[in-house]
């Protein structure tokens, strides 16, 4: 299968653009050799270019890696976008709401082992909390509109520490589908089930409407 499988991801570059290949190379490399084994030749042969022609795109190795991550989150992100939000739906049904919102996420990431292996290594490298600080988020924002409802309906989530809930929600999810690409868990419906019950398990609390507050 390879990173060629990931052509049909909606809205990327075309699997003819060099750079697109190599960033689809860089993160099968990361997969099969980890962050530190990864070389320029390891990608370059899996890309199928020479080093000196990826140098041309990419000039360094932590320059790659950090596109491979932008590249990813972007994808990741790009879920969001096209998914249905009824807010009505949220006040009668939290739980099933952010299932339904969370279950193509975590699809995402199961179907794309070469990404969700990259995306985990990269997140809990050394380097990636000094470049956490200063990344790009705005392509989170259709994300970060539906969470912006969600506090809205649910006054108590806006007590809680953002970053804690993300990270609880974000690194939780990944991992697990890390588990599942590396056959550590299967890929059952019965697994999917059972970690969306531990992550939900953390925000129920949080999911109850101010009190006074009439549902419709």
């Amino acid at each position: 299968m390879g990173y060629q499988r990931n052509a049909v991801w909606e809205g990327v570059v075309a699997l003819d653009d060099t750079r697109t290949r190599i960033i689809f190379a860089a993160m099968k490399a990361v997969r099969q050799y980890g962050l530190e084994g990864m070389r320029i030749q390891n990608v370059s042969d899996l890309a199928g270019i020479s080093p000196g022609a990826l140098y041309r795109y990419f000039e360094s190795k932590e320059q790659l890696l950090l596109e491979c991550f932008t590249f990813v989150d972007k994808q990741a992100a790009a879920i969001f976008d096209h998914l249905e939000f009824n807010p009505l739906v949220m006040l009668t049904d939290p739980a099933g709401t952010v299932r339904k919102l969370w279950q193509p996420y975590f699809r995402f990431w199961i179907t794309h082992p070469d990404e969700t292996v990259f995306y985990h290594r990269f997140r809990d490298s050394v380097s990636f909390p000094e470049y956490d600080k200063s990344r790009d988020f705005s392509h989170f924002q259709a994300f970060w509109g539906m969470v912006q409802q969600f506090m809205a309906q649910f006054p108590i989530l806006r007590q809680v520490n953002h970053d804690l809930l993300w990270l609880h929600v974000l690194t939780s999810t990944v991992m697990y589908a890390k588990y599942v690409v590396e056959g550590i868990l299967p890929d059952t419906q019965e697994t999917e089930d059972t970690i969306f019950q531990l992550l939900a398990t953390g925000l129920s609390g949080y999911l109850r409407p101010e009190k006074g507050k009439k549902k419709p």
